[in-house]
């Protein structure tokens, strides 16, 4: 993307002069709107329960100019924008001034049906285009929107050839999730990226005293990133060029955070004694600013690049679109108002009489705060011209592709596992149903082989910008090819889960930001899938629809040992707002529980999926399947809705309910009881998350479909229940309410350790002679 294309497509060069003028106007209606929204909120809108509502002026303020000049100024209709969380009311205020939020909205801020405390992509009525909230990962996201971008075009078409920024808030460099982002490999080439750092050097409590802002200067460039940075404003710079303008300069730039932000609270007396400090400096600084007015000193102090509209303009000009953009913005909290450089301002709000001088020093009406600039000012007429320019066509979205519920082949007989199935499954999608084959886009940290995808990737290929030489093509020996190309349906990334997760979630997204549907398939160590959560939970939130699926997984996987066995992701699953959790025991479950979960992607009503598969080895032909056309169907039915009766003994005295792996434990469990003259039910558990819907909704707490409770667990078998799974026992432990039944849950509860599978269930008495007895003691 060069200068040719953006400016053909906005405002892409440095602000001239009248038009600097209106965006100055302007950003000072944005402060004032934003500030006002927060104070509505707070200080106006009745709260029965005097609990503080909340709101950010000060962060807000502090990114009233980098917002004003991005968005009135550098954006066009095909950039996209995530919001630093705590600057949500500039946001509002801007698409108030663009008409594209109604009046009314601006009294509901964290409000029930309001504006959302945070940008939210699914809850806020005007336009977000990334959800932000958690800290580091909606910093993160434009990185993996830009792949998501480049793949949709590539591939299909429609998602144009935008920018991708951030802006984010300096302690958001904390986060390890944005130091994994840029060092990916994928990331340096991704040059329509562009971060602004709002960097105004003060967390939630205090001023930080070094933020070392040229180390993290060094660490973007390093990764290969164009750096810029706007530590001064054009006040400052222009003071520079004058006799002790250089001492200055040496001053502020050794002087400490702390001090530089008290004296943002010295009055211009206060001022003329403290910023000459101490020793030979002292002197050409005093008479630097002696001529200098009150106003025009207290000004220049400010006047940092971050809040300099022509600098900000010249900036976003300069971006280089080979790779990509960082830009340190240096900022003032608060700035512009009366809290501004307090180090406890971050939650602090202005009272009545701050927000009335406020609106005298602004020219606004703290009756009438909504306020829009009048027809024919420079003011009105940069709102409309910017309105124009980033009105996006509407764009519906297209259908998915029809996903089949049944790939309509014999069950498999032989040993097989349940992460066999998974790669098994994409490659037949390729022969019957291709055009939904076409829309499935794999992505892994780096276990495609082990994970058993690599026929898959054999077949499809790997995802790249560009297409790339295979040196090990002609080499016998190579099993998995690594053909590289933009048509490939796989991306690999580094190993980092967040990573994963989070382009997962942008390439869930793409239905609804370009109306082109993918199937996303993100596959990761289930022992992983708790450090990949945060960032698949918010991906979900934002509106990305994507299926997760963790394998190897629990003990099961005995000689990794407890570091690599996953015991909270079952219960996980099903905890897990706008995401349907499976845990097969067979193959064919797997394929009917995958396709059911991909039928269900890239719709406004879909969701996400979430499948826990296992390595171990299963005689498949002990799951039974009818060869009747419509048993089969029937079946298919309650597998996809959550469980199915494997075992049905005549007079059953006990029932068993396993999940997944620990299926031919109580299978040979439910053989010795019956020896013992003791007959056993076994339910085969698919997913717990939809059997508790089904709980729920029975009960009317909800609107989902009740009936498989009926048929899996109908009141006249109920008998006393063991639940056991690979997982924490809990996970289970409902499915006694179905008919209020005696209950005993198995499962693990401890970490586990290395050893033979024999050994490692019998250490977590999930074992055949565990379920057994478990059972004699409810009979008993």
């Amino acid at each position: 993307m060069n200068a040719e294309l953006r400016s053909a497509g906005g405002n892409g060069g440095p602000a001239q002069a009248e038009e600097l003028a209106a965006l100055e106007s302007v950003e000072q209606r944005v402060l004032w709107l934003s500030t006002a929204i927060i104070d509505h909120a707070n200080r106006v809108r009745p709260n029965p329960s005097g609990l503080k509502v909340g709101g950010h002026q000060a962060s807000s303020a502090s990114m009233t100019s980098i917002m004003t000049a991005l968005w009135f100024h550098a954006l066009t209709a095909e950039d996209r924008v995530s919001v630093k969380p705590h600057a949500s009311p500039v946001l509002h205020a801007i698409n108030y001034l663009l008409d594209e939020l109604d009046e009314s909205y601006l009294t509901t801020l964290r409000a029930f049906g309001g504006l959302q405390s945070y940008p939210s992509r699914s809850k806020d009525p005007d336009t977000v285009d990334y959800s932000t909230g958690s800290v580091g990962i909606g910093a993160t996201a434009p990185l993996w929107g830009a792949l998501a971008r480049r793949y949709v075009e590539g591939r299909f078409g429609g998602a144009g050839r935008g920018r991708q920024y951030s802006l984010l808030g300096d302690a958001e460099l904390d986060e390890g999730a944005i130091w994994e982002a840029i060092q990916d490999p994928t990331v340096p080439g991704l040059g329509e990226v562009v971060w602004v750092v709002d960097l105004n050097r003060q967390s939630l409590d205090r001023v930080i005293p070094g933020i070392a802002a040229d180390k993290l200067q060094g660490m973007f460039a390093a990764a290969g990133w164009q750096v810029i940075s706007l530590k001064y404003g054009r006040l400052l710079q222009e003071l520079f060029t004058r006799p002790g303008g250089e001492a200055l300069r040496a001053r502020i730039d050794a002087m400490g955070n702390p001090e530089y932000q008290r004296l943002l609270r010295c009055s211009a007396d206060e001022l003329r004694e403290r910023l000459p400090g101490t020793g030979s400096t002292a002197g050409p600084i005093a008479g630097l600013i002696a001529p200098l007015d009150d106003a025009s000193l207290l000004a220049a102090l400010r006047n940092l690049g971050g809040h300099d509209i022509g600098a900000l303009s010249d900036a976003f000009a300069g971006v280089d679109d080979t790779r990509p953009t960082v830009i340190f913005a240096y900022t003032v909290k608060g700035y512009g108002l009366p809290t501004e450089g307090h180090p406890q301002n971050h939650s602090s709000l202005l009272t009545a009489d701050q927000m009335s001088a406020l609106a005298d020093r602004l020219g606004t009406d703290l009756d009438h705060p909504w306020t829009r600039f009048g027809e024919g000012s420079a003011e009105a007429a940069l709102c409309a011209a910017a309105a124009q320019r980033l009105r996006r066509p509407e764009q519906a979205p297209q259908e998915p592709p029809a996903v089949p519920a049944d790939l309509a082949r014999p069950a498999p007989s032989g040993i097989g596992n349940t992460q066999q199935a998974l790669g098994r499954v994409l490659l037949d999608l390729t022969r019957r149903a291709p055009e939904a084959a076409a829309r499935i886009v794999t992505v892994s940290p780096d276990v495609s082989s082990s994970t058993n995808l690599g026929g898959w990737l054999n077949k499809v290929g790997v995802w790249s910008p560009t297409e790339r030489t295979d040196w090990f093509a002609d080499d016998a020996e190579t099993i998995l090819h690594w053909r590289e190309q933009p048509a490939g349906q796989h991306v690999e990334l580094g190993i980092a889960e967040t990573n994963l997760v989070g382009l997962l979630g942008e390439l869930g997204a793409t239905w609804s930001r370009w109306g082109q549907p993918l199937l996303p398939i993100g596959v990761v160590y289930d022992p992983f899938v708790n450090r990949a959560l945060e960032p698949w939970s918010f991906g979900i939130y934002a509106g990305g629809q994507s299926i997760l699926v963790g394998t190897p997984s629990g003990v099961t996987l005995a000689p990794e040992g407890g570091a690599h066995q996953s015991i909270t992701t079952p219960s996980l699953g099903i905890e897990q707002p706008g995401c349907v959790t499976y845990e097969p025991a067979f193959a064919i479950d797997t394929e009917w529980c995958l396709l059911a979960a991909l039928g269900n992607l890239a719709s406004p009503g879909g969701s996400s999926a979430y499948l826990r598969l296992s390595t171990r080895p299963i005689d498949q032909s002990t799951a039974a399947v009818p060869s009747d056309p419509a048993a089969r169907e029937r079946r298919r039915r309650q597998v996809t809705a959550g469980a199915y009766r494997l075992r049905q003994h005549e007079k059953p005295v006990v029932t068993l309910a396993a999940m997944g792996a620990l299926v031919p434990e109580a299978l040979a469990a439910a053989d010795r009881l019956a020896a013992l003259g003791y007959g056993a039910d076994v339910v085969c558990v698919t997913s717990p998350d939809l059997l508790f819907r089904a709980l729920q909704a029975r009960r009317g707490l909800s609107d989902d479909p009740a009936w498989i409770l009926d048929q899996v667990f109908p009141p006249g078998r109920a008998t006393p229940l063991v639940t056991v799974l690979d997982g924490h026992p809990h996970t289970l432990a409902f499915l006694s309410t179905i008919q209020n039944v005696p209950v005993s849950t198995l499962g693990v509860t401890r970490f586990g350790q290395s050893g033979a599978i024999e050994d490692v269930y019998r250490y977590h008495r999930i074992d055949t002679d565990s379920i057994v007895t478990t059972a004699l003691d409810l009979i008993d």
